[in-house]
């Protein structure tokens, strides 16, 4: 199985919006993501996104770009920013069989996810970026991976370009 990990885009302060949605510079962020993504040729059997605004807007935005039909990204508080490693691999632990999945959340949640399936530990320090994403490879959701990529924001806006 392929995890892919992609922190949400840029959002507006709470001083702006209580939700915190994307800002433009996160939705243009995430478009340059999602354009990146289609150029690799990545594609979804299930993509999974937190209830926040910002989580389900660059879930539907990389949805769209990939192929994944927007009315089945699976809403589940499991990727939340505070959402432990074992809560979300619980959560996947439902659709082991599946070969890619992406799920958009929040740090620390993600690099903490990242830690536990690579080094079975949530010590090791991932720098996720807005908009970035890397891809994980476990052979299920709660045995050891192997980090296959980590593509920053910008890396990925390179790939969009061409």
């Amino acid at each position: 199985m392929l995890i892919h990990l992609m922190q949400h885009g840029a959002c507006l302060p709470k001083e702006l919006d209580l939700n915190q949605p994307l800002s433009p510079v996160g939705r243009e962020q995430v478009e340059k993501s999602a354009k990146a993504a289609r150029i690799l040729g990545l594609f979804f059997e299930l993509v999974i996104a937190s209830p926040k605004a910002r989580s389900l807007q660059t879930a539907e935005i990389i949805s769209e770009y990939t192929g994944y039909p927007i009315s089945h990204i699976e809403i589940t508080e499991a990727v939340k920013a505070m959402a432990s490693p074992a809560t979300t691999l619980d959560f996947i632990q439902e659709y082991d069989g599946l070969d890619s999945i992406l799920i958009v959340g929040h740090l620390p949640s993600l690099t903490n996810l990242a830690s536990q399936i690579t080094i079975q530990d949530t010590g090791l320090e991932i720098d996720i970026q807005n908009s970035g994403l890397m891809q994980l490879e476990v052979a299920s959701p709660k045995k050891k991976g192997t980090l296959n990529w980590h593509l920053t924001p910008i890396q990925l806006a390179e790939i969009a370009r061409n």
